[in-house]
């Protein structure tokens, strides 16, 4: 090579790409209907004229029945193949979609939204699964960045979307609106994706799903439950009864002559174990955070739901601008540098809303959101990325499901961490700039204990997955 030349980086094969394609396009509907929805479930109380409590079930419900499904899709790929597996989800979360849409009361609507979640609930694992296997070991990090695209596209036009749904249309659209988008991917599925053999997986492993789908449920649902604390004895119930069980189905898979719902043995393995802990970790400041801003826009600033979704924008923003690029520098440099960098962007990205007051310039914000939006997108990339890390074919399905269960967990403990805070700052009487800035502390906080187990996502160098 001559002096002053550099070699470019290998393209993503053309086949691979459509594939992601194919993948993201439904992958896409259940991520923008959950912020559709959680944004527009004021709309939905109103008009089927149910009570808080009771219309929270429409987004718990969901959360449930996703959570139970995950512990299925390691199994259900290996004894159907991915590719069947796909389109029954697809089918699945597409014939929830429409049974919501005509649903008759709130009781209907919940246990449609049931169908919805177990639909959600084995897509993403599947995706991750087919495209880990189709990569072959080769540019992980830039195609993780080609797949991020639901999880960027969701938070910028689900507020959006949502608002003017909940404002200008019935609430049957706010589930109609995923029909086209189902179909069209039910056809491109069918169409493109490779007829994947099952791998003759035996028998299920029963006893591991009735204790991890259980536990997965009950922790979640404890942590919904959770916005006024974590003293009510439902809550204590619910995630000590999750605690139990999830403690049985560890003891369960590791000593478990079979084959486990998840493979936990993955664990052992000081880089997948450090992307465990580091997807908790996001999770609980990504999805706390969802949490946060839109509300914080609402009842700080004083703005309509419309525009604090317009306002969120530059968050999903900043991730699209650098993801590529992300990509391509984990797959030269590794995972490390690039979640620790991530990881200083993000802190960065939200002290201004710790220290803003109700007159804080809206350029300021908007700017250290796409700033806080690079970075989270620099550190799930990266750390997704280094979960699958020396990992064979067979053991990508575990890894999948596992992901998916972390970051959910995270999630859900975060957003019900930051709610407590917010309700204990506002039920004390502080003024809701103070309540909020006292909660992106708390995010802060939870960043911040992040850059521990990026430490260990071992040396800087390329990824490489087993083929």
């Amino acid at each position: 090579m001559t002096a002053g030349t550099r070699t470019a980086p290998e393209r993503l094969d053309p086949a691979l790409l459509r594939l992601a394609g194919i993948l993201v396009t439904g992958a896409i509907a259940p991520l923008l209907d959950s912020t559709i929805v959680n944004v527009a479930i004021g709309r939905l109380g109103r008009d089927l004229h149910a009570p808080v409590a009771e219309i929270q079930w429409v987004i718990t419900a969901y959360l449930l029945a996703l959570a139970m499904a995950i512990p299925l899709t390691g199994w259900a790929e290996g004894r159907f193949g991915a590719r069947r597996v796909w389109l029954f989800a697809l089918g699945l979360f597409l014939l929830g979609s429409v049974l919501c849409g005509v649903a008759w009361n709130v009781g209907s609507l919940i246990a449609f939204r049931v169908l919805q979640g177990a639909g959600g609930g084995l897509m993403t694992p599947v995706m991750q699964t087919l495209l880990m296997r189709a990569a072959g070991g080769r540019q992980i990090g830039r195609l993780m960045a080609a797949i991020s695209m639901p999880a960027l596209v969701g938070p910028i036009l689900g507020p959006v979307v949502g608002g003017l749904v909940a404002g200008h249309a019935g609430w049957r659209w706010i589930f109609y609106v995923n029909v086209p988008v189902c179909l069209a991917a039910f056809v491109l599925a069918w169409r493109g994706l490779p007829r994947t053999p099952p791998r003759g997986a035996s028998r299920p492993d029963l006893t591991g799903i009735l204790l991890l789908s259980p536990a997965l449920a009950a922790l979640i649902y404890g942590l919904s439950q959770a916005d006024t604390g974590f003293g009510r004895p439902r809550v204590i119930v619910a995630l000590a009864a999750g605690a139990v069980l999830l403690a049985a189905f560890v003891v369960h898979a590791l000593r478990t002559p079979s084959e486990p719902a998840i493979d936990l043995r993955l664990f052992r393995r000081r880089t997948f174990a450090a992307s465990a802990s580091l997807l908790f970790l996001s999770g609980l400041s990504l999805f706390g955070a969802m949490l946060l801003l839109p509300l914080y826009y609402q009842q700080v600033r004083g703005h309509g739901v419309v525009v604090a979704g317009l306002l969120l924008a530059p968050q999903g923003l900043g991730s699209l601008l650098v993801r590529t690029r992300l990509g391509a520098l984990t797959d030269r440099l590794g995972p490390r540098p690039v979640v620790l960098t991530g990881l200083v962007l993000t802190v960065l990205g939200t002290l201004a809303y710790a220290e803003a007051g109700p007159h804080t310039s809206e350029w300021l914000l908007g700017a250290s959101l796409a700033v806080r939006g690079a970075g989270l997108g620099g550190v799930t990339l990266a750390v997704m990325t280094a979960a699958y890390q020396g990992l064979g074919p067979d053991e990508i399905p575990h890894a999948s499901s596992a992901t998916r269960v972390i970051v959910q967990v995270g999630g859900s403990f975060g957003a019900a961490v930051l709610a407590v805070v917010l309700e204990h700052q506002t039920s004390g009487g502080a003024a809701p700039s103070t309540a909020y800035a006292h909660a992106f502390w708390w995010s802060l906080a939870f960043t911040a204990l992040a850059f521990v187990p990026a430490l260990l996502l071992g040396r800087s160098g390329p990824v490489h997955v087993s083929a």
